[in-house]
């Protein structure tokens, strides 16, 4: 059993309010979405284990379970080319939870026309084997997202 804690500080929103067929459709993998708050801030691990993918928009960490945890920093935010988003760790680096990962700005996403809401996602994991997940109301960082069983 893994708890996936969240990687930013704001509100759920739950995949359906994200602004991307892929993500709102669960086509990725079951999760949720942190519509962060508005200052430069840093992205953590969700789980400890091996950053397994690493790009200035999103990264995925694998734990000592084989789950790997999708961290996506904004929607489209890939067009952006890495600016505005700071990595402080490598693919292949061991990261605890809560470690910061990427320092970025959701308001600055949002001024450039990108939407910073963020998917955390279960990747290659059936929906039912996630329980407990906040699609609501605000959530801390570190607050829990839910438990992949």
């Amino acid at each position: 059993m893994t708890t996936v804690t969240s990687p930013l500080a704001g509100r759920a929103v739950g995949l359906a309010a994200v602004p991307d067929p892929v993500f709102s459709g669960a086509m990725v993998g079951p999760g949720t979405a942190i519509d962060p708050v508005r200052r430069p801030t840093e992205a953590v691990a969700p789980v400890d284990g091996l950053v397994v993918s690493m790009h200035p928009h999103a990264f995925v960490v694998m734990d000592a379970d084989g789950h790997g945890v999708l961290t996506h920093l904004g929607i489209d935010t890939v067009q952006l080319n890495g600016e505005g988003f700071e990595l402080l760790v490598a693919k292949g680096d061991q990261v605890k939870r809560g470690q910061p990962v990427i320092k970025w700005n959701p308001a600055d996403v949002e001024a450039k026309g990108k939407s910073p809401i963020s998917p955390i996602v279960a990747l290659e994991a059936p929906a039912e084997a996630l329980s407990g997940v906040a699609e609501s109301g605000d959530v801390a960082l570190g607050g829990e997202l839910f438990t992949w069983n």
